[in-house]
């Protein structure tokens, strides 16, 4: 149960690996508006990483963009390392696919 957990806990923050081991995330719609992770400082930077979702509704379903750190996202991905960093990955939402955005990879 627990790995099913996890997996389903990842996938409703936002970020699905897509090949196990491989480590990188896809980026797809959250279901919560907001979430950190507090990064073990036993073993990573023991900062938080946080996801928002912005303008996260029933309608707005689709990420339209995305910007880490304050700077835009062009890719539909995003690494372990980017992750373990901390720092904010902020998606911004909307009622219609972007089909523009992320295919610059």
């Amino acid at each position: 149960y627990g790995c099913m957990a996890a997996w389903y806990a990842i996938s409703a923050m936002g970020l699905y690996q897509i090949c196990p081991g491989n480590p990188v995330y896809q980026l797809t719609a959250p279901i919560f508006d907001q979430v950190s992770i507090r990064l073990d400082p036993k073993i990573y930077s023991g900062k938080t990483f946080t996801i928002k979702a912005e303008k996260l509704s029933k309608e707005n379903l689709y990420i339209q963009a995305a910007m880490l750190n304050g700077k835009p996202l062009t890719k539909s991905w995003i690494s372990h390392d980017e992750i373990v960093k901390g720092g904010k990955l902020v998606y911004e939402m909307g009622p219609e696919p972007n089909k523009q955005w992320g295919i610059n990879q």
